[in-house]
C-alpha cells in the first residue's frame, strides 16, 4: 500500500495547486492513500493571518477542513483521502492549538518545530556569529522542543526532525548526540511516528529528513516511521517513495505506518 501523509496547497501561501490537484496527482502516482496536511494557522496570534506567505488564515481553516472532507467523499472508491494538518509547536500556546483541533475529525496531526527562539529553523544566518559551544546549545534546544512536542499528546507524527540542516548542512556535524537520543527515546516512549520527508532534496542539504544515522538510532529506540513528501507542488506527491521504502528495509525496519482516525495502520515494508 502506497501512501503520502505530508502535502500542502495554495492556502498556505507558498505552495502551488488546489487540494484536488494533489489528490489527482496521488492517483496518477499510484497511491492508495493521500493525506492533506497544510500548515496550521497561527491560532494564538491576534491577527487572522499574520504571515500570509507561511500559513493560512485562521478564518480559512474551517473551509480547509470542509474541502478535504468533501473530496474524501467525492473520491471514495478511487483513493482514500485523510484529513491532516501540519501544526506548529509552540510550548506556551499548546492549549490554543488543542482547542482549535478538537473541533474537527482529524485522521492525524503532524507536529513540526519551525521556529526556535522566534527564528525560523531554515534561516541559515542564525548560525553565522555563533561559537561552536553556542551552536551546540542551539541544537540541544531544538531537540528539547521536539521532545516536548512528543510529550504534548497533540501529535501522531513529528515532521522533518532534522530540518535545521536544510539550508545549513553543517548542522548535522554539530555534536549534540545525547540531546538527539533523548528526543528519539521520548518519541519512542510516546508511541508516535517520525516521517521520512523527501523535501530535503529541494534544499541546500540535498537529502531526506532525517539522516540515515538518525533513522538507525530511531530504530534502536523503537520509533515508528511514516512517509511524507512534503509536496508543495502536485508533481512531488509520493516523491522517492520506493527509494525510501528500500532504504528503511536496509536499515532494519519491517513496517511503516499511516494514521486513520488517529489510529496507526501498519503497512509491511
Amino acid at each position: 500500500m502506497k501512501f503520502d501523509l505530508h502535502t500542502h496547497h495554495l492556502r498556505c501561501g507558498h505552495a502551488e495547486g488546489t487540494i484536488e490537484d494533489y489528490v489527482q496527482a496521488a492517483i496518477k502516482a499510484g497511491l492508495q492513500v493521500i493525506g492533506i496536511s497544510d500548515h496550521s494557522p497561527y491560532f494564538a496570534h491576534k491577527d487572522d493571518q499574520p504571515q500570509p506567505g507561511i500559513a493560512m488564515a485562521r478564518s480559512e481553516f474551517p473551509r480547509y477542513v470542509e474541502e478535504v472532507l468533501r473530496l474524501k467523499q467525492q473520491y471514495s472508491g478511487q483513493i482514500e483521502i485523510l484529513l491532516g494538518v501540519e501544526s506548529d509547536f509552540f510550548p506556551d500556546q499548546v492549549d490554543a492549538y488543542k482547542e482549535a483541533y478538537a473541533r474537527y475529525p482529524f485522521d492525524y496531526i503532524i507536529g513540526s518545530v519551525h521556529q526556535t527562539r522566534g527564528v525560523s529553523i531554515f534561516n541559515r544566518n542564525r548560525w553565522k556569529k555563533l561559537s561552536d559551544a553556542e551552536q551546540i546549545v542551539e541544537k540541544k534546544h531544538y531537540y528539547d522542543l521536539i521532545a516536548q512536542s512528543a510529550r504534548s499528546g497533540m501529535f501522531q507524527v513529528l515532521g522533518h526532525i532534522d530540518a535545521m540542516k536544510g539550508y545549513y548542512p553543517a548542522f548535522s556535524a554539530i555534536k549534540a548526540d545525547e540531546a538527539v537520543d533523548e528526543a528519539l527515546r521520548t518519541i519512542g516512549e510516546c508511541g508516535i511516528a517520525i516521517e521520512i520527508n523527501t523535501s530535503g532534496k529541494t534544499k541546500d542539504v540535498g537529502g531526506w529528513y532525517p539522516s540515515d544515522a538518525m533513522l538507525e538510532r530511531a530504530l534502536h529506540f523503537g520509533v515508528q516511521v511514516t512517509f511524507g513528501s512534503d509536496a508543495h507542488v502536485p508533481a512531488r506527491v509520493g516523491d522517492e517513495w520506493e527509494l525510501v521504502r528500500s532504504r528503511l528495509k536496509e536499515i532494519g525496519f519491517t513496517q511503516w505506518v499511516f494514521y486513520r482516525s488517529k489510529q496507526p495502520v501498519a503497512v509491511p515494508l
